[in-house]
C-alpha cells in the first residue's frame, strides 16, 4: 500500500514545543495532513514513554497504532563531544521496533547522562558509541544521522561536524543506512557527492507543533511494519520508497552563509570576498548549507546518480492560502479555509500533489489553485534562510518570480 510517513518530531516535553505535541493532536493532524504513519519522538523522555505505553496500541510487526494512524518509536540524540582535540555536535535519530528495546536503550544512556531534562536528551557521547550501545542492544534498531547539514548540530555542520561519516561513526559506519536531508537540504543537493550515494536520503518534519507534521516527509509503498520499511531504507529499494516530500531548502533556517544580528545573508560567492567576515561587527558568519556542499563535493550541480530515490518541493496549504490573503498563517481565517478546503478533498497532501488542476478549480478559490500549481511547479521567489532565519518565500510575486531550478542555477 502506498502511504506517507514523517519519522522525526518532537512531543511537548522537548524544548520550544508545542503543549498541544501529544498522541491525540499528532494523529488528528495526521489525518488531515494525509500521513499514516509517524514517528512518536522523544521516547527518552520517561513522562513521554509512560504516554506512549499507555496510548498507544501494539501492532505486533514493530509498529503501533493510535485512532487510525500508526507509529513507529522514534527518539533523537544531541551528542555533544570531543575527538582528536576538537569538539562536535551530532544529532541522531533513532527508531526500535518495541519497547523491550526502548527500555534497554534508555536504561544504558540514563547511566551517561540526564534523559529527563530534555525530550531531546543532549549527552557527552561519542556518535559511534551510541550507534554500538543501540546496535548492541537490538540490531534492528536504526540510527539516522538528522538534518545533515545543519551547521551547529549535524554530522556534516560547518561549525561542529565531519567531512566524512567514516569519521564519525568509525566501526559503525557499516550499519548507517539513511541520512537525513534535513530542511536547508534537499536530495539534489546531497546527490553532488560520491560519498553519500550508498545511503537512503529520507526527509522528516523535525516539527515542534502539530500543524508543521509532514512539512518534510516520505512517500512508501510498501507493507505497514517495521521490518519491511528499514528493508526498503537499508536497501534503497526505489521500487518500494517512491519519493520524499521537501520544503523548498532555500527557506530552510540555514540555506544560506550570514549573521542575523547584523542582518547579513550571503552566497557563499560573497562569504568567500569579505573572507567569511561579517563587515557590520567583523565577527565570522555562521556558513550555512549550500557553501558547506560545495566544500565537499565532488560533482558538479545537477548531477543525479542512477540509484537516486525522486523528491517534490511543496509549501504547505497554509502558507499559500496566508498569501492570498495577505495575513499570517496563524490567523484565524487561514485555519478556517484549511479545513473547509479539507472536507472538499479530504486531506491537504491530496490538494498539494494530487489533485487534478480541474478538480481543484471546483472546489477551492482560483487564486489559491494558483498558489498550489505554482508551487508544484517551482514557479515561486525565495529569499534564502541564513543564521537561524527562515527563508521568505513570495508566490504571487510575478516580477520577480523565477522557477527553482533558476534560483539554484544562479547560486554558483
Amino acid at each position: 500500500m502506498e502511504f506517507i510517513a514523517d519519522f522525526h518530531i518532537h512531543s511537548k516535553y522537548s524544548r520550544a514545543t508545542s503543549r498541544n505535541m501529544d498522541i491525540k493532536n499528532l494523529s488528528e493532524w495526521a489525518k488531515l495532513k494525509g500521513i499514516t504513519l509517524m514517528g512518536t519522538g522523544d521516547f527518552t523522555h520517561h513522562l513521554w514513554l509512560e504516554e506512549l505505553k499507555h496510548n498507544l496500541e501494539d501492532c505486533g510487526n514493530g509498529l503501533f497504532k493510535h485512532q487510525g494512524i500508526f507509529y513507529m518509536l522514534t527518539s533523537e540524540v544531541s551528542s555533544i563531544y570531543s575527538k582528536n582535540g576538537k569538539t562536535y555536535r551530532v544529532h541522531n535519530i533513532m527508531t526500535s521496533p518495541s519497547f523491550k528495546s526502548v527500555d534497554a536503550i534508555n536504561d544504558k544512556l540514563s547511566r551517561i547522562g540526564n534523559l529527563a531534562s530534555d525530550g531531546r536528551p543532549i549527552l557527552g557521547l561519542d556518535a559511534a558509541e551510541l550507534a554500538r550501545i543501540v546496535f548492541d542492544i537490538d540490531e534492528n534498531c536504526m540510527i539516522i544521522p538528522g538534518h545533515i547539514w545543519t551547521p551547529w548540530f549535524s554530522v556534516f555542520g560547518s561549525m561542529s561536524g565531519f567531512d566524512k561519516i567514516e569519521d564519525c561513526f568509525e566501526k559503525q559506519t557499516d550499519k548507517i543506512f539513511a541520512l537525513e536531508t534535513g530542511l536547508s537540504s534537499d536530495p539534489a543537493m546531497n546527490w553532488r557527492l560520491s560519498a553519500l550515494d550508498r545511503f537512503t536520503l529520507v526527509s522528516n518534519s523535525d516539527s515542534h507543533s502539530p500543524q508543521k507534521i509532514g512539512r518534510e516527509a516520505n512517500v512508501f509503498d510498501c507493507e505497514l511494519d517495521y521490518k519491511t520499511i528499514r528493508e526498503v531504507l537499508r536497501t534503497k529499494d526505489k521500487k518500494r520508497f517512491l519519493y520524499t516530500i521537501e520544503f523548498f531548502p532555500e527557506e530552510g533556517k540555514y540555506h544560506f552563509d550570514g549573521h542575523r544580528l547584523c542582518g547579513i545573508r550571503w552566497s557563499p560567492q560573497e562569504t568567500k570576498a569579505h573572507n567569511g567576515k561579517c563587515p557590520k561587527c567583523g565577527k565570522p558568519v555562521t556558513v550555512g548549507v549550500v557553501n558547506r556542499v560545495e566544500k565537499l563535493a565532488d560533482r558538479p550541480q545537477g548531477f543525479k546518480p542512477d540509484n537516486a530515490i525522486p523528491f517534490k518541493n511543496l509549501i504547505s496549504l497554509d502558507q499559500i492560502i496566508a498569501e492570498t490573503k495577505g495575513v499570517n498563517k496563524t490567523s484565524v481565517g487561514v485555519e478556517r479555509d484549511y479545513r473547509t478546503y479539507l472536507s472538499s478533498f479530504g486531506t491537504e497532501f491530496e490538494i498539494l500533489m494530487r489533485a487534478s488542476k480541474e478538480d481543484l478549480l471546483k472546489g477551492l478559490p482560483p487564486k489559491v489553485v494558483d498558489g498550489v500549481l505554482r508551487a508544484r511547479s517551482g514557479k515561486i521567489n525565495i529569499k534564502p534562510g541564513y543564521d537561524g532565519e527562515y527563508g521568505i518565500i513570495s508566490i504571487f510575486d510575478v516580477n520577480q518570480t523565477q522557477t527553482k531550478s533558476e534560483e539554484q542555477l544562479s547560486l554558483f
